[in-house]
This record gives C-alpha cells, sequence and structure tokens, in this order.
C-alpha cells in the first residue's frame, strides 16, 4: 500500500533551513540582525535565503556567473568546453563527472539520500543527483546567482524533476541544520569563494556522521619558474589555486576520514567522510 504523498520539494527544503538565532532589544554592538526566514511562496521558484543582501564577488570569474549570458551557455558549450581545457585530455567528460560524484558520495540508485549540491549554477549535478537518489531522496542545490538559479528551476521542471529543489543562499555559510543532508557535492566552484575553508567548515556543520563530500577544484601545477604568472592568471580572475595537498589537509583537519585524491589537468578531485 502506497504511503502518504510527500511534501513538495521546497517545503521539504524548507524544513532543513536552520532557525535564525531570535534577538530581543538591541543585542551586542555589531550584531546583524537574523535574515527572516524564507519564503515558502518562493514566486521565482527557489527559496531566497538572502533577498535584497548582495554577496561581494570574488572576481571576474564569478562575475560571470551573475550575468546573464552565461547561465543561457553553461551547461553547452561554456562548462564543458572549459572544464576539458581545465582538466586535460585525459580527465573526465562532464559525463564521466556526473558519474565520478556519484562514485565519490556512494550513492545508491533510489537509496532516498539527502544531498545539496553547493554552487549548483543551473543545476546540471542537482538533477542528476536527485535521478539518482529516486523519489524518496531530495536534491538541494545552493546557489547565489539569481539567473542561474532562474534557468536551474526552468530546466529541472522540463525534466519533471519533483523531488529537487533550489535555494538562493551564501555558500560559505549553508544556513541548514546540522547534520541535515547525506552528502554534499561542490564541482568547480571552491575556488571561486572568498572564505573557502569556512564552507567546509559549513558543510562539515550540515553533514550528518557518516556523510560524504565531493569536491571538484583547482590545482597548483605550473612548475616552480612558472609560478608568478600562473598566481598572476588566478588573481585577474578571482579563482584561487590549490595546493595539491591543501583541500586534502583541510579535510582531514576538519574529521574527515577514508579520504581520496585524484589529479586531472590543473584540476583535483577530493573526497572523504565525516567521522
Amino acid at each position: 500500500m502506497p504511503g502518504p504523498p510527500r511534501a513538495p520539494a521546497l517545503e521539504r527544503v524548507r524544513a532543513l533551513v536552520r532557525a535564525p538565532p531570535s534577538h530581543t532589544g538591541a543585542g551586542p554592538p555589531g550584531r546583524a540582525r537574523a535574515a527572516p526566514p524564507p519564503d515558502t511562496a518562493a514566486p521565482a521558484g527557489y527559496l531566497d535565503l538572502l533577498g535584497e543582501r548582495a554577496l561581494r564577488s570574488t572576481g571576474r570569474a564569478q562575475d560571470l556567473m551573475l550575468s546573464r549570458l552565461v547561465p543561457r551557455i553553461y551547461e553547452r558549450p561554456w562548462r564543458p568546453a572549459l572544464g576539458r581545457i581545465a582538466k586535460g585530455p585525459l580527465g573526465p567528460s562532464m559525463e564521466g563527472e556526473l558519474r565520478l560524484a556519484r562514485e565519490l558520495l556512494r550513492l545508491e540508485r533510489g537509496g532516498g539520500a539527502i544531498v545539496l549540491d553547493v554552487a549548483c549554477g543551473t543545476g546540471n549535478f542537482t538533477r542528476e543527483l536527485a535521478r539518482t537518489v529516486g523519489p524518496a531522496g531530495l536534491a538541494v542545490g545552493i546557489d547565489v546567482s539569481e539567473t542561474m538559479l532562474a534557468r536551474a528551476v526552468a530546466m529541472t521542471s522540463a525534466a519533471g524533476l519533483p523531488n529537487a529543489a533550489y535555494v538562493r543562499g551564501d555558500a560559505e555559510e549553508l544556513a541548514f541544520s546540522d547534520g541535515a543532508f547525506d552528502a554534499v557535492c561542490c564541482f568547480a566552484a571552491l575556488h571561486l569563494f572568498s572564505d573557502p575553508l569556512r564552507a567546509l567548515d559549513r558543510t562539515r556543520s550540515v553533514l550528518r556522521p557518516g556523510g560524504r563530500v565531493a569536491i571538484l577544484t583547482s590545482a597548483r601545477r605550473a612548475p616552480r619558474p612558472l609560478r608568478a604568472a600562473e598566481s598572476a592568471l588566478a588573481a585577474a580572475t578571482g579563482m584561487r589555486l590549490f595546493g595539491r595537498d591543501e583541500v586534502v589537509a583541510a579535510l582531514r583537519a576538519r574529521g574527515f576520514d577514508e579520504l581520496e585524491w585524484r589529479l586531472a589537468g590543473v584540476t583535483q578531485f577530493v573526497a572523504g567522510r565525516r567521522v
């Protein structure tokens, strides 16, 4: 006998959002008042936790993600073309990245996991994660870009995936309850954050014990004589270049084990399990 119908995905997501602290009186000097809870009506099709608050861009690369043009071409040809350049000729294709994300997160098909896709863009990974976890599961995409999220909502609706939903929010703060997710995916974004270590702190918090994280980010590969030019390019675009052991070490310091690492061109795939 079938069980009761599940709540709409946006309502399920709202239940995962961390309740803002209540403030009475003026409060300590300099402390900002908590943002109001998200609008469950979500007229744009996603929960907006930022409202009128704008986050400072880290540079030209992030500016493009906030534009109107890039979301239209993000899944073809933008992301595959840039990914091929960054990952090198022997690196995985986009289909390979999606498969690798599922493998690194140890997701069972139809297993009903609750998964977060950080800096989801137009939702290509969010949609694949929703297909993987099945109707009992939930895939949540979070991004700061309204133009990216509008595209994600439209494409997810066209794909007929009622177990995927989107949030506009700060990837470095992740305003979800502790232990809300079974897995967190962050592909091709950590190097664009102003404070990536803070993002890893919050990633650990929102993961349940035993939950897994999978990351695709930059990897410094230039020989020492060329590193000044490599750093100058990174500074011009606002992209951070991580050392080959830097992300692994950061996860280990935050209590992750079963760490996995592989290199592809000037990118690295890193995964681990929260203890």
